[in-house]
């Protein structure tokens, strides 16, 4: 039998024989750590001073605070809620006792006499179903950990392309809100990123034929609806200062499982130091020309 070491188990009854004589059979199959206590205020001062009490056996015939009384404290203090209690009597053994300790939050109600190794498999029964939940607590916290480490580094993998990306990203509610900002875009318009969080992104941005600010909003939100995405246009931020950067500007709307835009993310490359270059005439039609000369 597994002798059960590291556990320990709280005996309560007020008479020293019948302490003596479950504490004898329990540490002649078991490893336990055995506590006493003669009455219930013992009990439960004895659970104040060993926090770590892994079950209790208790008397139901004890003066001043019987069983029963003992119990429903023991339940309804944190520390020893969870505690499974057996209720082990030669007395009240009617149905309605056994209900009674049921009542209080027993985990057992065992009446005497009771066979030796039915007492012992029952107490091992109760230990077997600790080791069990404590394996499923460790087995479940080291998930719980690992998935957590899993999203930290998920999360700083995409900090780092945010902070490091070229090209300034910002992130809208549905109406142009800005929401999010990454170092390129703040250094790229001359504002913090609690400056940028709650302003219009017609605040930060002009696009050519626009005649509003508001205007283009409709426009863009139809168009991602329609079609998730608009092609980059060329288009300007206007900047702290109120200089105007010429940028290279893309949209893409985020959806919810309902279909709804959640998020409108815009990429903006800045395209100070670029040149447009025209495309060059047909040169048959230069040559036409000059032959007509």
């Amino acid at each position: 039998m597994t002798r059960y070491a590291g556990f320990k188990l709280l005996i309560v009854d007020d008479h020293a024989h019948n302490l003596f004589t479950l504490r004898t059979l329990i540490e002649a199959h078991m490893d336990v750590t055995v506590l006493e206590a003669h009455s219930g205020q013992e009990a439960i001062d004895c659970t104040h001073q060993h926090p770590d009490v892994d079950l209790i056996i208790l008397d139901v015939q004890m003066p001043e605070m019987d069983g029963f009384q003992t119990a429903s404290l023991l339940k309804m203090r944190k520390r020893t809620r969870d505690i499974p209690i057996i209720f082990l009597t030669a007395a009240f053994k009617s149905e309605e006792f056994q209900q009674q300790g049921f009542a209080v939050g027993a985990a057992d109600y065992l009446l005497k006499p009771i066979e030796d190794n039915q007492l012992i498999n029952k107490i091992s029964t109760y230990f077997r179903l600790i080791e069990k939940e404590r394996e499923l607590n460790r087995t479940l916290e080291q998930k719980v950990a690992e998935r957590t480490l899993e999203l930290a580094e998920a999360r700083q993998y995409l900090e780092n392309i945010l902070t490091y990306m070229g090209e300034a990203l910002l992130v809208l509610e549905p109406d142009g809100t800005i929401k999010l900002t990454n170092p390129a875009a703040r250094q790229m318009l001359g504002y913090s990123a609690e400056e940028l969080t709650g302003m219009s992104i017609g605040d930060v941005f002009e696009e050519e034929g626009d005649a509003e600010a508001g205007a283009f909003m409709g426009t863009w939100l139809e168009a991602l609806i329609r079609t998730g995405a608009l092609s980059k246009i060329e288009a300007r931020f206007i900047a702290s200062d109120g200089r105007r950067v010429p940028i290279l500007f893309s949209r893409t709307a985020v959806k919810d499982s309902a279909g709804h835009i959640s998020d409108i993310i815009c990429i903006a490359k800045n395209m100070t130091g670029y040149v447009r270059v025209e495309k060059e005439a047909d040169p048959t039609r230069h040559r036409a020309a000059r032959e007509v000369n």
